[in-house]
């Protein structure tokens, strides 16, 4: 009887719409639509363009978030780390440049993508090895990471050689069959993300680890292990935007990814992936960083709201979704 029941209930859990998890796909859309109902320039193509494009940054770091808050850790430190990657690439890049030409903008990204998992790993040791908090040790590499960038700029800016310019700016300006590079490249780290997160024997065990750590322990998973690769990725998807985001501005600065932990947070948290651990949502995350950048391109546009409040409704928004999180939980 019981092994019927057993094989009954997953048959009727699959079948089952979950609404919660198409909230942020229903809101995305209803915003899109408020949008449009306000300013007309908001559904041409080229606006709707450049509001994909500018989401996909925050998009690739989110993807790497939905892992690390998964496992039930926490990172304040990705708009830093997206600084100091971005500043520490940009060197390399004008160091090589005489030597090789052109062929300096593949080898830094190279140069970004270890420096980025070097920055996960240090992250993701201190949490596991030291058992700190997660968010005490993010807040201090956070720190960490502002204060070296500043240190490398001098307070101002880094810029490429300009002999580089022109080359590397079709990583964000190019298109592919009138898709944006940037976007092109989302696309590729979300569906890796989602392969990864919902396909292997990884994502359970993440997932398992950040729904409860002496369960996951005793059923032999390397919770130590899996978190570590958690911050490890997280680096990655740093890296991986920071490649993409140099060509905008051609520069990093001491204020390069200023808030975008708040901003990757959100998306996180509206995507439907808990705070607290255990679930993740990839394509939720995706629609969060796109209801992000679709508010603040209709504050723009519209006179309701100050377009200098765009933190603020960020801030009300996490506050709101972790409400709805808590009534659901309470459900």
């Amino acid at each position: 009887m019981i092994a019927a029941t057993a094989t009954i209930v997953p048959a009727e859990e699959g079948t089952r719409i979950r609404w919660a998890d198409l909230a942020p796909f229903i809101a995305l859309a209803a915003i899109v639509l408020f949008g449009a109902l306000v300013n007309d320039n908001f559904v041409s193509s080229a606006n709707l363009i450049n509001v994909v494009t500018r989401s996909a940054f925050v998009a690739i770091i989110a993807v790497g978030a939905t892992f690390v808050i998964s496992s039930g850790g926490l990172d304040l430190s990705v708009g830093s780390m997206m600084a100091f990657v971005t500043g520490i690439m940009i060197m390399a890049m004008n160091h090589l440049v005489p030597s090789f030409g052109d062929w300096a903008i593949p080898m830094r990204a190279g140069v970004a993508l270890v420096v980025g998992v070097m920055c996960g790993l240090l992250n993701g040791l201190i949490v596991t090895i030291g058992r700190i908090e997660p968010f005490i040790v993010t807040l201090g590499t956070m720190g960490i990471f502002r204060a070296f960038i500043t240190f490398l700029t001098d307070g101002g800016s880094l810029p490429i050689d300009r002999s580089l310019r022109e080359a590397y700016r079709p990583v964000y300006f190019g298109s592919l069959f009138g898709i944006p590079y940037p976007v092109l490249i989302t696309f590729v780290v979300v569906m890796l993300g989602a392969f990864l997160l919902y396909k292997t024997k990884y994502g359970r065990r993440l997932t398992s680890a950040g729904s409860n750590v002496e369960v996951a322990r005793f059923a032999g998973v390397n919770v130590s292990g899996v978190r570590t690769v958690a911050y490890v990725i997280q680096g990655v998807c740093v890296a991986v935007a920071a490649i993409c985001y140099v060509p905008r501005l051609g520069a990093a600065t001491p204020t390069t990814g200023q808030l975008w932990e708040l901003q990757v947070i959100t998306a996180v948290v509206i995507g439907g992936t808990l705070l607290r651990g255990g679930r993740g949502r990839i394509g939720g995350t995706v629609a969060g960083a796109l209801i992000l950048e679709v508010i603040a391109n209709v504050m723009v546009l519209s006179d309701m709201v100050s377009e200098y409040l765009v933190a603020a409704v960020q801030g009300t928004i996490i506050i709101i979704a972790m409400l709805a999180h808590r009534f659901t939980a309470n459900r």
